[in-house]
């Protein structure tokens, strides 16, 4: 069964076209990433899916349900973690999650409550006022209120972003344990090695458009063999290596990233540099990684958002 159905879905912001056509299908159980610069569209996309912008031509759907025109269902089976710290200065943590539990209309939630603050870790914080916690404890809150209504499909739109180390891994162990349970997970991030780790299938967009869908095996075999990294003590790259350097690579003093298709072509480019007199001070052959498949097809540079509309 597919999770989310996104069909042909466009938007515009006064002109600017912040998506251009997207289509894709989220497969049910799916650990799946949307990757993409500042400025690509992710964050117009998941406000798409969410039912918090209006597409001006496509639709989206979860489980079957439009989310334009059955939206009562849509949002029932979804739950969406935000980028932003938007929180009720009012009520504390238990009082929070209670009351986002009786928006879906469940009563006498408490027990998965607690369970969901347990693995959170905000079990010694249920009685606190939401103004008195820490930006990562409101962060953690945020992912129990997405979570409150045993949602089948959660999107996770960077929920690490400027957290702790202890968060990520108590938040990244109960997402791993809801995911096997049959929970969909879509998860847009800036740290590729989470999306690394974590995602079975990834979309890249770029300019509102897919560059790129497809397994992060697949993904990883696009960029042929490793990278060869030198510092030269001395001496510099021949010109005949200079088309074997990362496209993204930015010399720091005398440091190269060469690209290598396999572990015969590195006494050939040892030799070239020898014969042009530089002398090696440190190398090391790296594998290739979501990172470089990043860079490789979206390209190294940060789009700015443009106006009118979040990006």
């Amino acid at each position: 069964m597919t999770a989310i159905q996104i069909n042909s879905v466009e938007k515009s912001y006064k002109g600017f076209k912040a998506l251009k056509g997207v289509s894709m299908n989220v497969e049910e159980g799916e650990f799946f990433g949307l990757l993409g610069p500042n400025g690509a569209g992710k964050t117009t996309l998941i406000s798409t899916v969410a039912g918090l912008i209006r597409p001006d031509v496509g639709s989206v759907k979860i489980h079957g349900h439009d989310v334009v025109s059955d939206f009562r269902e849509a949002r029932k089976r979804l739950g969406v973690v935000p980028q932003e710290l938007v929180f009720d200065p009012f009520f504390t943590v238990r009082e929070t999650l209670r009351l986002q539990s009786g928006y879906f209309g469940i009563k006498n939630n408490d027990a998965w409550i607690d369970e969901v603050m347990h693995n959170l870790d905000l079990t010694n914080k249920a009685d606190v006022n939401m103004r008195a916690l820490s930006g990562g404890m409101k962060r953690r809150v945020l992912v129990a209120q997405a979570l409150v209504h045993k949602p089948p499909v959660i999107v996770l739109d960077e929920p690490t972003a400027g957290v702790d180390v202890e968060l990520r891994q108590t938040l990244w162990k109960f997402i791993s344990r809801l995911n096997r349970e049959g929970h969909t997970v879509v998860l847009t991030t800036h740290y590729l090695e989470e999306a690394q780790a974590m995602c079975q299938r990834v979309a890249m967009l770029k300019l509102g458009e897919v560059v790129a869908l497809d397994t992060m095996s697949a993904l990883l075999r696009r960029v042929s063999g490793s990278q060869l990294v030198v510092h030269l003590k001395s001496g510099d790259l021949p010109e005949g290596l200079r088309h074997l350097v990362s496209h993204d690579e930015h010399t720091n003093g005398n440091r190269y990233t060469l690209r290598v298709n396999d572990v015969n072509e590195v006494e050939p480019i040892l030799a070239s540099l020898r014969a042009n007199g530089a002398v090696i001070d440190e190398m090391q052959l790296e594998q290739a990684d979501l990172e470089d498949i990043f860079l490789q097809i979206v390209g190294s540079s940060q789009l700015n958002p443009q106006p009118g509309g979040p990006q």
